[in-house]
């Protein structure tokens, strides 16, 4: 278990997955968990989720008539996902930043120490995903956790990892109230 400093500002939440061509290699996929930590983000959130090619193909809506489309589709549902809600006062942007390039190719050479950079193998297989919008997050979060209410969150968890109140969990992979903070905030 490890506790968190606080931060100044109000956390940003943002969804990232940890894409198949990734859990299917135990120590990439560690390495990229330990970035996340290394980062301070602090994990809201996280599950393994295992999209049919249904639910994949509404996940990538947008895209549907790209190229690429049934090719990513296709690799989604290949596999487990690793699904996480990370918080960050800059979350959106920071997470995209460790990231890298969507890209690898480009990434490869102009940010090879991202997680892109060092992980990704091809556009479609690059290691990890990233909202790139505060709507869009919200709305990758609530395809990913349904259970998950953005409004509560705020009012009732926030404040406390805000505060550095938490206690990170590494077999579950998240970030936790401590159980001391509970009781005396709440």
């Amino acid at each position: 278990m490890i506790m968190r400093m606080g931060t100044q500002g109000r956390l940003q939440l943002t969804l990232a997955l940890i894409k198949p061509d990734v859990t299917r290699v135990p120590y990439v996929f560690e390495a990229i968990k330990q970035r996340i930590i290394d980062e301070q983000f602090l994990v809201v959130r996280s599950k393994e989720v295992r999209l049919r090619q249904k639910q994949t193909e509404k996940f990538y809506e947008e895209h549907r008539g790209k190229f690429f489309y049934n090719r990513l589709v296709t690799f989604m549902a290949s596999g487990p996902t690793q699904a996480l809600i990370l918080a960050h006062e800059d979350a959106i942007k920071r997470w995209r930043e460790v990231m890298g390039p969507t890209k690898v190719y480009r990434t490869k050479y102009e940010a090879p120490d991202t997680i892109r950079g060092t992980y990704g193998l091809t556009d479609t297989r690059n290691a990890t995903h990233g909202s790139d919008a505060e709507d869009t997050a919200t709305q990758e979060t609530k395809f990913f956790f349904p259970e998950f209410c953005r409004k509560t969150w705020y009012e009732k968890e926030e404040p406390a990892f805000r505060r550095g109140q938490v206690i990170f969990h590494k077999k579950e992979f998240v970030h936790r109230i401590s159980a001391s903070s509970q009781e005396q905030w709440w």
